[in-house]
């Protein structure tokens, strides 16, 4: 299942980390750190939700 959720977490991880880098770049934070920082949170945040989408997929 820890295979799974990386691969998983791929797709999820750039998801999230390109919704947060275009949610900080329309509320105006359009210099590097706010950019990096957002990206770097949709990284973090994609870890629990591909272990929960892993988990639900490999129950069936």
């Amino acid at each position: 299942m820890f295979r799974l959720a990386l691969i998983l977490h791929v797709f999820i991880g750039s998801t999230l980390s390109g919704s947060a880098v275009i949610a900080a770049l329309a509320s105006g934070h359009d210099t590097l750190f706010p950019i990096l920082i957002a990206a770097a949170l949709g990284f973090l945040a994609a870890f629990p939700v591909s272990w929960a989408v892993a988990r639900k997929l490999w129950q069936g």
